[in-house]
């Protein structure tokens, strides 16, 4: 398990075939938890679906689509359309884009009620998405497990998304490195991941 610090900046996390930057912790825990609260309450969430074997199945986690214009995002054999953007979100893009000197125009939230909902491994490499562009995930609430598996090696990184915390994913990483949020029992408190996009436009 690697743990970082928030001085340790713009580190990569990947040892080849990518980026991973790691910004530290942006926002205070009194910070993360009205921002937590304040996304709980006013995001429109919803119950994710994808097509498995042909047949759409419901997840337990929800999520929600956000952008500057009605954005089609289609993953996991489903088609999103964007909301547009609430004041909150706004103002952490705003935040991050000043870390990640990148312009993002949506944003992917998802909304784990404990340890037991996860992420399977998959990359982020839909066709919606600029190629090779940046994705920034900035984490509220449970410390969460991360985990990077090369596709062709299957060597494997994982570290700690801590409360507040902010990750980059860019460049090549998409098409070398599937990621995963990896499940457990042991953590009962929810977690949102915010990750801001660029779509294509």
């Amino acid at each position: 398990m690697e743990l970082f610090s928030n001085q340790e900046t713009s580190q990569n996390l990947l040892p080849y075939d990518g980026e991973v930057l790691y910004y530290g912790i942006l926002l205070d825990t009194l910070e993360s938890e009205k921002f937590f609260t304040d996304l709980l309450q006013k995001i429109e969430w919803y119950h994710d679906k994808a097509i498995v074997n042909g047949q759409e199945i419901e997840t337990k986690r929800k999520v929600a689509w956000y952008g500057s214009r009605e954005f089609s995002y289609t993953y996991s054999g489903v088609t999103r359309i964007a909301t547009p953007w609430i004041e909150e979100l706004l103002a952490l893009k705003q935040l991050i884009e000043l870390y990640t000197d990148s312009m993002y125009n949506s944003c992917l939230l998802n909304l784990y009620h404990n340890g037991e909902e996860g992420m399977a491994w998959h990359s982020d490499g839909e066709t919606d998405l600029l190629e090779n562009g940046s994705i920034a995930c900035l984490s509220l609430g449970a410390t969460r497990k991360f985990v990077f598996k090369h596709k062709q090696t299957s060597e494997k990184r994982e570290f700690d998304l801590l409360n507040g915390s902010l990750i980059e994913m860019k460049g090549v990483t998409q098409k070398h490195w599937l990621h995963q949020i990896a499940t457990t029992k042991k953590i009962l408190t929810p977690r949102i991941s915010l990750t801001f996009r660029q779509m294509k436009v």
